[in-house]
């Protein structure tokens, strides 16, 4: 019975943690796209944006080999050079922040996209690094915003 517990249990753990809640400073895009191809989607969306994709990680594969079945999951950072530099001119600790991440995720209906807005992520470096930044972050939330959308479409 514990064992027929614990499988129920991990399997809605699971589900649970593919749908990604709206929340403060994030923006999520649900499509009913193949986890794989908005993957694949996200990844043309950043080369079409003069972007470039910088890390990828996610634990979908590793947790396969391991025999555990988990919805796909991809965080994928994306930056350029050109910001990087206009950043760190302004504030070397806000640097630790780039890449910006864009997280997809498999639901029940398709795939989520979602980040947290540049604006978010880079408001704890303002005070130090002044408006410049702020106007960095504010183009940058644009650039995502057109990540996401040419992706989900």
């Amino acid at each position: 019975m514990r064992y027929i517990l614990s499988l129920v249990f991990f399997a809605w753990a699971a589900a649970a943690a593919a749908d990604i809640a709206p929340r403060a400073g994030w923006v999520v895009i649900e499509t009913e796209k193949a986890h794989g191809q908005l993957i694949d989607d996200v990844k043309v969306a950043v080369r079409a944006h003069n972007m470039g994709v910088v890390t990828q990680a996610g634990p979908t594969a590793a947790a396969r080999a391991r025999g555990i079945s988990i919805p796909g999951n991809r965080v994928i950072g994306v930056f350029n050079n050109q910001f990087a530099v206009r950043i760190l001119a302004l504030s070397t600790a806000a640097m630790i922040e780039a890449p910006i991440r864009i997280y997809v995720t498999e639901t029940e209906t398709g795939a989520t996209v979602s980040y947290k807005t540049p604006s978010l992520v880079f408001a704890p470096y303002m005070a130090e690094a002044g408006p410049d930044l702020g106007r960095a972050a504010a183009e940058l939330d644009a650039v995502f915003m057109s990540i996401a959308q040419a992706a989900a479409d």
